[in-house]
């Protein structure tokens, strides 16, 4: 037997060897995972290790919005696995400038910038919007306004941006000259954007923040006020793009254009790749050497993206996306009904769906989760307070039934009192 053999041997026998204990072992504790180890998924299926199936409505958090192992992008991957998969960023690629194209193409944009993540496209977004205030007015106008309960990534300048004072505690000193207003209170934006404001970053659909959507009047008024102050205003549309909203992006529903667009997460069904997408004359001044990323748009990603966004962008598939969206709040809504003691409402966007707690179980929705899980269900939750579904955008009727089924026995297994 050769060394090589005996090395994908010892690799298997050592695959098989880990759980989630080992987890605690070698991890740096920033998760706190459930015991659930999947290692298998196709559609919204997936299998753990033990063979135990499970329906996925959690997508990876609102990321593979054609389903896992989707056999159109896996093809896609895989071919162009076998020609190109990195360049330094002195050369460009093929798949990159396609991508770039048909995003612009398909959105309000003329420039595109492609990074790994959402956070690196918001860091990216902040950035431009300092440096194009700066070079339009003088370095007096850089306060950007953000809002409560808002999530923009991990980074020091993205998660201080984001409104939730507990990501941000122990990194002190934050990056200054950053405000927070209550969402949808167009009272407060008026108040807060003034003419030292560089740009106004909002979420259309909050999702970490507990699933709550825009109003129109909101976001229109966020329209106007930074127009009235020369500021930029930023969608971050990292989890309600792509798709998830029954639009392309979520501006399209609203009829509302932002200045600079962020996207990441469904971009590309599981591979890391987010975009920053703005127009001619912000771009322009970021000039190279400004800003810059060493595996952003590569061949590998770019592929990816490409084909979600081409098999997404459809009339037909965005139509279906409200048609299931429609049915699965349907089914939530009858849950909310039947367990009035449990939910005070369902409320969101497409589908991203948040099932809100009722005062009596307010802090219990990773209890919901878990009861759910334990039947077969994964779903997520947004704060402590709301159990959030984001299943994929091919998500059948017949799957949907299955879910508020199961939803259903979870809750009550939940509300059975342990003899």
């Amino acid at each position: 037997m050769n060394a090589i053999h005996k090395m994908h041997i010892g690799s298997d026998q050592q695959a098989l060897a880990v759980n989630r204990q080992t987890f605690d072992e070698v991890m740096v504790p920033t998760y706190a995972p459930s015991a659930v180890l999947p290692v298998r998924g196709l559609g919204l299926e997936v299998w753990d290790q033990g063979g135990q199936r499970y329906l996925d409505f959690t997508s990876g958090i609102a990321v593979t919005s054609l389903g896992h192992a989707n056999p159109v992008v896996v093809d896609a991957l895989c071919e162009q696995a076998k020609t190109l998969w990195h360049l330094g960023n002195g050369y460009t690629n093929e798949p990159v400038l396609r991508l770039a194209k048909a995003l612009t193409d398909a959105t309000f944009a003329d420039r595109a910038f492609f990074c790994n993540s959402g956070a690196e496209a918001n860091e990216a977004a902040f950035k431009l919007a300092r440096k194009y205030a700066h070079s339009k007015f003088g370095p007096n106008k850089s306060r950007i306004i953000s809002c409560v309960n808002s999530f923009h990534g991990r980074t020091l300048f993205t998660v201080s941006v984001g409104g939730q004072p507990k990501y941000t505690e122990g990194f002190a000193p934050l990056p200054a000259q950053i405000d927070h207003i209550p969402y949808n209170d167009i009272e407060a934006a008026r108040a807060a954007i003034g003419d030292d404001v560089c740009a106004v970053v909002v979420e259309p659909v909050q999702g970490e923040g507990g699933v709550m959507p825009a109003t129109l009047e909101y976001l229109q008024a966020l329209r106007e006020f930074c127009d009235q102050k020369g500021a930029l205003l930023i969608f971050d549309e990292v989890q309600c793009g792509v798709g998830r909203t029954g639009n392309l992006y979520a501006y399209m529903g609203y009829g509302v254009t932002p200045d600079i667009l962020t996207s990441a997460k469904a971009l590309g069904n599981g591979y890391p790749i987010g975009a920053m997408i703005t127009t001619d004359d912000i771009a322009s001044v970021f000039v190279v050497g400004t800003h810059g990323t060493t595996y952003g748009g590569n061949p590998l990603a770019s592929t990816v993206a490409l084909t979600v966004l081409q098999t997404i962008n459809q009339p037909e598939f965005l139509a279906r996306v409200k048609q299931a969206a429609a049915k699965l709040v349907t089914g939530l809504e009858a849950i909310v009904r039947d367990y009035p003691q449990v939910f005070a409402g369902v409320r969101g966007s497409g589908l991203l769906l948040g099932m809100v707690l009722s005062d009596a179980y307010c802090g219990k929705a990773k209890d919901i989760q878990k009861a759910a899980e334990a039947q077969g269900l994964l779903l997520l939750i947004a704060g402590m307070d709301v159990v959030r579904l984001a299943p994929a955008l091919v998500v059948s009727d017949d799957q949907i039934d299955e879910a508020t089924q199961l939803l259903r026995r979870g809750l009550d297994a939940f509300l059975t009192p342990v003899a």
